[in-house]
């Protein structure tokens, strides 16, 4: 069986199984954004693909910001070589990712890991709730089971969350095998995407629904884009910032 035709059944059966997980979440969504919240996605990795399909993106909602471990050098002022491939384990720099945050209480997040068991996404679930936000986890719960959590207290992303979206990926990733052992094909980047965005245009639906018109995001590449975004995003000055 070709790559593409099991990807897109494992996308079918992901967006089928999480139906109910994903209205969930997109209420969550709602309530934010109805009391004056910002939707603050975060990833490491591959998974900061799919903070960018949440934060800033075209068809997506303007009040939303993208967290990243390079925060720290953007908003903290630290060097550019703290940035190591090991960084997303650390605890300790999860605290530092908040607090430079334009964070209100009334916002919701939404931390993206396939694993879900690294220091940072684990501590940075931990802060999201001790500070009484809504945390919405995006994760494969296969791989996450079969893991030990590298977080100080043994708890991984899908123990912290008041929704848990799980995209289906298998332990490993990837859904091809060689002959000789091991497999390739990634998949968690594609249906993580999917839920990503199934969230966000079911937060949209409910929004009109509501009698409501959502903030979203025109293309700057349509005419009128840059005019539209710019004054949506004036909106929430303070809010949301559109760094690199």
């Amino acid at each position: 069986m070709s790559y593409a035709t099991q990807v897109l059944e494992l996308a079918r059966t992901v967006a089928a199984r999480q139906e109910h997980q994903v209205r969930q979440a997109a209420r969550l969504i709602v309530t934010s954004l109805r009391n004056g919240g910002v939707v603050n996605a975060f990833g490491t990795g591959h998974s900061e693909a799919i903070a960018m399909e949440i934060a800033g993106r075209a068809g997506g909602l303007v009040p939303s910001n993208r967290l990243a471990p390079r925060d720290l050098v953007l908003y903290g002022g630290q060097p550019p070589d703290v940035l190591t491939a090991e960084l997303e384990r650390d605890p300790a720099i999860a605290q530092t990712i908040y607090d430079l945050a334009p964070v209100e209480p009334q916002d919701v997040f939404v931390l993206i890991s396939s694993s879900g068991v690294n220091g940072t996404v684990v501590e940075l679930a931990r802060i999201v709730k001790d500070r009484g936000h809504a945390l919405i986890a995006l994760t494969s719960v296969e791989h996450s089971t079969a893991m030990t959590s590298r977080h100080p207290t043994g708890h991984k992303l899908l123990d912290l969350a008041d929704v848990v979206l799980d995209n289906g990926a298998p332990y490993g990733d990837a859904i091809l095998e060689l002959p000789g052992g091991g497999s390739y094909g990634a998949v968690s980047t594609i249906t993580s995407a999917l839920l990503a965005q199934l969230v966000v245009t079911t937060a949209v639906e409910e929004l009109v629904a509501l009698g409501e018109t959502p903030p979203i995001y025109l293309s700057a590449n349509v005419a009128g884009g840059d005019a539209h975004n710019k004054a949506l995003e004036s909106r929430y000055a303070g809010r949301i910032r559109r760094g690199a």
